[in-house]
């Protein structure tokens, strides 16, 4: 039996590490170890406080050595000059995110990309300062009330733009909004039950909704704020709203939906209204839950699962007026998100999920603290070399992971779609890439296909790092350092003849411990890293080609 209750007991470094691949983008020893001498609730709690910002926003420079400046918040003065085609600001709006998902210690940024994936959209509707409004507002509401976050969603005017609400008008509804809202952001498509029927809702009810959703367009940027959030957002414009009465299917037992004013106070009603409709039916509770058990536990969710885990998750939820937290808080620190709900601990969640390119990403640079060049002093090599053209442009796209750019409204079909799930993070059109990945960090290039030879824009140097990070206190021991690496790294702890081949045949490559313990202090005592890179590249590439490697 499936088991939600909170997991005794503290959590040692094996939890403690799943834990943590699961719910940050930011993965390091120092935090694992935090970790495992807490319960799996007080740790849990700590991962969901948010973390400041490092930067409120991205910065832009023009060339090398430019001296970077915003854009977003206030704009800079007329006198700055910016790239004439937006889409050039856009990416710098990417790495902005990207940089600080990594430096993030807790889940805040982890659960952003989980409604990003909920409540889809791309950077190329509205400008790069709306898209920073969206990311920003995912921020505002990840760890607060779900009905407010979907419902401030609708005048997003990133969201707006990108399933056509701006287009919906009192003449000329537009049904692509309404569509989306029930299947994907609300309640979720049942079973088709006949035509135009999909169980929890119909065809009736979207035109009917489209018709509610009607007037609700872009406003300009500074011209309109929610008063809550702060953000800039869209707004209603009566002159083109349907203020006819709305009448829904028996799905919603033949609700009615009547404006209580033609202005724009009226339209605001209509949209609670609305809202409200939908989120009374538990089935959109249940939807919200399954999203979130796909995307922090495991993709199938079998009758047990739903019955013991996603039933009491919705009424949680529903019983909590559809605060976020208390829902996240007791799925992750339950006895079954650990695997402890049966004999067997070690054969269902931990090591289950592929890791998307995302994960590999910022796990592998967070973990061996690679530098990362600084965005207020290297700013163009920054976010154009490094997260732009190299861990986007190279790694995740050629992974088959187009960052901010999912295929559709859905989002990345590595989370949803059945029955491949999150295999397709790893198959024959995108294996290359990742296999590539400890090649790029060790020689600071992209090493191969075109553009072969360019700079990643940073380097990482593994006996600097062995020697600077105080990871084992005594490189020099073989035994230790291999095993402390994989024990980290790895979702299980390796048997001992898998133990063996990274340490005695990769590393080793086959000679005795004692040649690596001089080698290493001969490094510490001339500076020459020579022969210790030979083995420590060896060892690097193996850990990442590892198949242990691919799943957390």
């Amino acid at each position: 039996m499936a088991s939600l209750n909170p997991l005794q007991g503290v959590l040692g470094q094996r939890r403690a590490a799943h834990l943590l691949r699961r719910t940050s983008f930011r993965y390091t020893r120092a935090k694992v170890d935090e970790l495992a001498a807490l319960s799996a609730s007080d740790a849990v709690a700590a991962l969901l406080q948010p973390a400041p910002l490092h930067l409120d926003q991205p910065l832009y420079a023009a060339t090398a050595g430019a001296l970077p400046v915003t854009w977003i918040n206030p704009p800079q003065p007329p006198s700055v000059q910016l790239p004439a085609d937006d889409n050039d600001l856009r990416r710098f709006v990417m790495g902005w995110w990207l940089n600080e998902a990594l430096h993030d210690p807790g889940a805040g940024h982890r659960l952003e990309f989980f409604f990003h994936q909920f409540l889809t959209v791309t950077p190329d509707y509205g400008s790069s300062m709306n898209f920073h409004d969206y990311l920003m507002l995912l921020r505002w509401g990840c760890l607060g009330n779900f009905k407010k976050l979907v419902t401030k969603m609708i005048l997003d005017n990133v969201m707006l733009d990108y399933i056509d609400n701006n287009q919906n008008f009192v003449n000329n509804p537009n049904l692509n909004y309404a569509r989306e809202f029930f299947e994907l952001h609300t309640i979720g498509a049942g079973p088709a039950a006949g035509p135009g029927d999909y169980t929890n809702y119909t065809e009736t009810d979207i035109e009917e909704a489209a018709r509610v959703l009607t007037g609700f367009s872009n406003a300009k940027r500074h011209q309109y704020s929610d008063p809550e959030t702060g953000l800039p957002a869209g707004r209603g414009y009566p002159q083109s709203h349907d203020f006819g009465v709305k009448t829904f299917s028996a799905r919603f037992n033949g609700a009615t939906i009547q404006p209580p004013t033609n202005d724009l106070d009226g339209m605001n009603a209509e949209l609670t209204a609305l809202v409200d409709m939908v989120f009374a039916q538990p089935e959109t509770a249940r939807h919200f839950c399954r999203r979130l058990y796909r995307f922090f536990v495991g993709r199938d969710i079998p009758a047990e699962i739903e019955t013991d885990i996603i039933e009491p998750l919705a009424q949680t939820f529903i019983t909590n007026a559809f605060e976020i937290k208390p829902v996240v808080q007791q799925l992750l620190q339950s006895e079954h998100f650990f695997d402890a709900d049966d004999a067997n601990a070690t054969d269902e969640n931990t090591g289950a999920l592929i890791r998307s390119p995302l994960d590999l990403a910022l796990q592998t640079l967070s973990f061996f603290e690679v530098p990362i060049p600084d965005p207020t002093t290297d700013t163009l090599v920054h976010y154009d070399t490094f997260w732009d053209k190299s861990i986007m442009g190279r790694l995740m796209d050629w992974s088959g992971m187009f960052m901010f750019y999912p295929p559709d409204v859905a989002g990345y079909p590595g989370y949803y779609q059945a029955p491949d799930f999150n295999r397709q993070f790893f198959n024959s059109a995108t294996i290359v890439a990742r296999y590539k990945w400890p090649e790029m960090l060790i020689t600071g290039t992209h090493a191969w296909g075109p553009g072969a030879g360019e700079p990643l824009g940073t380097k990482f140097d593994f006996a600097a790092w062995l020697r600077d990070s105080g990871f084992v206190a005594d490189p020099n021991d073989s035994y230790v350092l291999v095993q402390e690496l994989l024990r980290y790294l790895f979702p299980e702890v390796p048997d001992n003849a898998r133990f063996e081949y990274f340490h005695t045949t990769i590393f080793l490559d086959g000679l005795p411990a004692a040649d690596w313990d001089y080698e290493w202090f001969n490094y510490i005592g001339t500076g020459d890293d020579s022969e210790v890179q030979i083995p420590l590249r060896r060892l690097f590439n193996a850990m990442l080609y590892a198949p242990e490697m691919q799943v957390y």
